[in-house]
């Protein structure tokens, strides 16, 4: 048995000398290290520490193999050469671009990795010299990019995702130069204006201007007078607007009417076939689309169109602490403060008149918060899971602290498809699990899906908002 410690503390030598570059000799502390680890294994005779010698020189060579198939990969799924796989798509994000600030050029990025801004340059000319669309991740979902300022480039959008010609999309910038350039000449940023940027950009804001209609084409806002322009703060997003030069159309990346991605996966499996290259930048940290916001309106107030990434109060919480004349201006929500039905039928921004977030599989609401609307009834959630006839395999979403969970455990002749969104104390957990969760079941060829209702404060406004218009029926219920 000596003998096998022997060859296994030789085999944790050479692998280590192995996954040097260049290769050189092992550092004699680590060595040393390793030497008294496996002589005193070998004295006692201890057959479970030889299979664990073993199982480190199988790591320290995965590791290894890891590292040459890293090193051989580009980040970039391109769609029409199968020999690209996904093993290697996060390598954007070990050398993310490092961003600065500096006056005008604001958020332009810095290149610390010879090997990212090669990448970002491939997607680039796709946008531009070929002006095709190009998937990539941002801190909120994958947008599907195109040349904002080029018609024909925007109109690819609109047919890979089967999109309305009346949905406008959101414009992305990586400086405030670049959204100067976008602007009338004379137009100035409002003191509220000023303040959110301030705060909220490079993130998930997204504020409405004047339209510059000698650069901005009307495919874009939809004959609005206005587009909705938002800074990203994911670093591979606002390296490849600043590397491309031009400003990026992106809606989500899917297919219009269906949930958003937040991973590259959902990109794949959804628009396979209908966009020549998607970048991989792993799941995205907001998991909802950016807010919307309206501060061109004569009262002066803040209008939020879609309620998103920034909350209600992180936007009233700035504006009262930062607006430099007078009383802040009130923020006012679409639906819960205000109605404008023209606006709904000829929409300024995304997500605001048709259906949206829908999976293949029906999605009921269940509401155990709010009150019933006036001809609804309300039941216990026991005799509505009983009352589940068809469906024999139903998915559930819901806060992973929900009463739901114990429930279903005394309902028999169910398949049950668990996914936990997040306690909710966390609203924000919630919201960047919840279209990870509707793709998931959808996956799983669950017949249902069962959303239960949170608390609509802070990131639960914006996740009730995606879930009301997502879901095909509501139920009010209680439990017992």
């Amino acid at each position: 048995m000596a003998s096998q410690f022997a060859a296994g503390y030789r085999g944790v030598l050479r692998e280590l000398r192995k996954s040097l570059d260049p290769s050189r000799k092992v550092n004699p502390v680590i060595k040393s290290h390793y030497r008294s680890v496996i002589e005193g294994l070998r004295s006692t005779q201890n057959v479970d520490g030889l299979a664990d010698i073993n199982h480190t020189i199988i790591f320290l060579k995965s590791q290894r193999e890891h590292q040459r198939l890293l090193d051989r990969y580009s980040p970039l799924f391109d769609l029409t050469a199968q020999e690209r796989i996904k093993a290697t798509a996060r390598r954007v994000g070990l050398n993310m671009p490092k961003l600065h600030q500096a006056g005008e050029n604001e958020g332009e990025p810095k290149f610390s990795s010879p090997d990212t801004l090669p990448i970002l340059q491939q997607a680039a000319h796709h946008l531009c010299d070929l002006q095709e669309t190009v998937v990539f991740p941002t801190e909120t979902v994958y947008g599907l990019g195109a040349v904002a300022t080029i018609t024909e480039a925007s109109s690819k959008i609109f047919s890979a995702k089967g999109r309305p010609p009346d949905n406008p999309l959101i414009v992305h910038v990586s400086s405030v130069k670049m959204l100067k350039s976008l602007l009338p000449p004379d137009y100035l940023f409002s003191e509220a204006y000023q303040v959110l940027m301030k705060h909220f950009w490079p993130g998930a804001l997204t504020l409405l201007f004047p339209r510059n209609s000698d650069v901005i084409p009307t495919i874009i806002t939809a004959g609005q007078p206005s587009v909705a322009v938002r800074m990203p703060s994911h670093p591979v997003a606002r390296a490849l607007i600043a590397v491309s030069g031009m400003p990026l159309a992106a809606p989500s990346a899917n297919t219009s009417g269906k949930p958003s991605p937040t991973r590259a996966e959902h990109v794949v499996k959804d628009l396979d076939g209908k966009v020549p290259l998607v970048i991989d930048g792993g799941s995205c940290g907001v998991g909802l689309e950016s807010t919307v916001v309206d501060g061109l309106q004569g009262d002066g107030n803040i209008r939020i169109l879609r309620p998103g990434g920034v909350t209600v109060e992180q936007i009233e919480a700035v504006l009262k602490q930062d607006f430099p004349t007078g009383r802040a201006p009130s923020v006012l929500v679409h639906k819960r403060d205000y109605q404008d039905e023209e606006m709904e039928s000829a929409p300024t921004t995304p997500g605001m008149k048709y259906r949206h977030y829908s999976p293949s599989v029906p999605v009921t609401l269940l509401c155990t918060l709010s009150k019933p609307a006036p001809d609804q009834a309300s039941q216990s959630i026991d005799t509505f899971l009983a009352s589940i006839s068809s469906p024999s395999k139903v998915g559930i979403l819901a806060a992973s602290d929900s009463k739901i969970w114990k429930k279903i455990k005394d309902i028999k002749g169910y398949h049950w498809h668990e996914f936990p969104l997040g306690p909710t104390s966390t609203p924000s957990l919630i919201a960047q699990r919840l279209f990870d969760g509707l793709l998931t079941l959808e996956s799983e060829n669950v017949d249902l899906i069962l959303v239960e209702e949170i608390i609509e404060e802070h990131e639960g406004l914006a996740v009730m908002n995606r879930v009301r218009k997502a879901a095909g029926t509501t139920q009010w219920v209680w439990y017992e």
